[in-house]
């Protein structure tokens, strides 16, 4: 039999480590309902940034396009595409809007996110979701060069994250 140990040393050396408040997570009455895996892409464009001059460019999140598993069977359950939406295989549907962001631990990696959603679909396994929270992400911010050169260039950066959907009050 294998047993497998995990040790956390904090703050072996220097000064005691603080931790970080994660704002990313969601209100005190909320309530797991499910979890999936995302696999895909965010799809960026490299665009002029409104207002400045001279003319600077960016990387601008378009949408993402993942597939939904479950953590557990690793068969597909959902997609995530642009709005941001979330649709299950059972076809409800949410739509969501950031309330808090906190950066990855690594930059190459899409921030965590916390979102508020609300139901667009039929009712099924997201009808009740009220919140969506994005974290363990890893990837999905472009590398490469976004200047005039490469304006209009479109990236899809390789990303995975973990989704956990949440009810209130029950």
């Amino acid at each position: 039999m294998k047993l497998l140990v995990s040790f956390a040393v904090i703050g072996l050396m220097g000064a005691p480590q603080t931790a970080v408040k994660d704002v990313t997570l969601p209100p005190a009455d909320a309530r797991v309902k499910t979890t999936a895996v995302g696999l895909g892409v965010q799809v960026y464009a490299c665009v002029p940034q409104p207002g400045v001059t001279p003319a600077k460019y960016a990387w601008t999140l378009q949408m993402p396009e993942a597939t939904l598993f479950d953590p557990a069977t690793h068969q597909p359950v959902g997609t995530h595409a642009a709005g941001p939406t979330w649709t299950w295989k059972d076809g409800s549907e949410i739509a969501g809007e950031v309330i808090q962001t906190q950066p990855a631990k690594d930059p190459a990696s899409v921030p965590w996110l916390l979102l508020k959603t609300h139901s667009t679909g039929p009712e099924g396994v997201l009808s009740d979701v009220m919140f969506v929270r994005r974290s363990e992400t890893q990837a999905g911010v472009p590398t490469t060069e976004c200047d005039a050169v490469h304006q209009n260039n479109i990236a899809r950066v390789p990303y995975q994250a973990t989704y956990t959907f949440y009810t209130t009050g029950k």
